[in-house]
């Protein structure tokens, strides 16, 4: 292969690398509140519930090891919502109470208490957030395996910003399926490395590395 061939190949090559690369393109995640670290290890996940009345969260979910979970763990919602927190029967008996333990963030509503721990399927407490903040609550008798909840209220509160996403998950329990699409990322930019290794190579000495650079014998 000539130089100029080559190098009207290499570039053919690389534009197709880019393209390829491009498609598998970043997708950023929504803005959630900062809870400051508070909800780190702890199951139930979080929603954004923010645009409805009323909202319900499960008390005695399965996570923390048993049904020892709030779920959904962390919320948004908007001033005026009210949330039900409705027990499951699951877990032993549970309660809902403001963590006067937290010292992550101030808790703007730290008079939420369900009072003493109950058991019975289908009990129900509510409280209304009519003001804005950050609250942090837990089940007292199961502190110890990271029962707790968070509700933060109105878009004053702090957020975590957006940010790129590099398609490796944090977690490595999640890898597998997905992430054959990121060896394709690996492979393009090893593809765009080795482009330019031959590139170079052909540019300097112009055939390939098999044709003989002596006179004819």
């Amino acid at each position: 292969m000539k130089r100029r061939e080559f190098v009207r190949t290499a570039g053919g090559a690389t534009a197709a690398v880019a393209a390829s690369t491009a498609a598998t393109g970043t997708v950023s995640a929504e803005e959630s509140p900062d809870f400051e670290g508070y909800l780190d290890g702890v199951d139930g996940g979080y929603e954004d519930l923010r645009g409805q009345d009323e909202v319900v969260v499960d008390v005695g979910a399965e996570g923390n090891g048993g049904d020892l979970a709030f779920s959904p763990a962390g919320i948004w919602i908007d001033e005026g919502t009210t949330v039900r927190w409705v027990w499951t029967g699951g877990g032993g008996a549970h309660n809902v109470v403001a963590d006067e333990e937290n010292t992550d963030f101030e808790n703007d509503h730290s008079d939420i208490d369900s009072g003493s721990p109950v058991d019975e399927e289908g009990y129900e407490y509510e409280y209304t957030f009519d003001d804005g903040g950050r609250t942090g609550y837990v089940c007292a008798p199961h502190r110890g395996v990271n029962m707790f909840g968070a509700v933060a209220v109105g878009d004053e509160v702090p957020v975590i910003e957006p940010g790129p996403d590099d398609g490796w998950p944090e977690d490595p329990g999640q890898w597998g399926v997905p992430i054959h699409a990121h060896w394709v990322g690996v492979a393009s930019v090893f593809g765009i490395v080795l482009t330019f290794v031959f590139t170079f190579y052909m540019l300097k000495y112009g055939e390939s590395a098999h044709t003989g650079h002596g006179g004819n014998r």
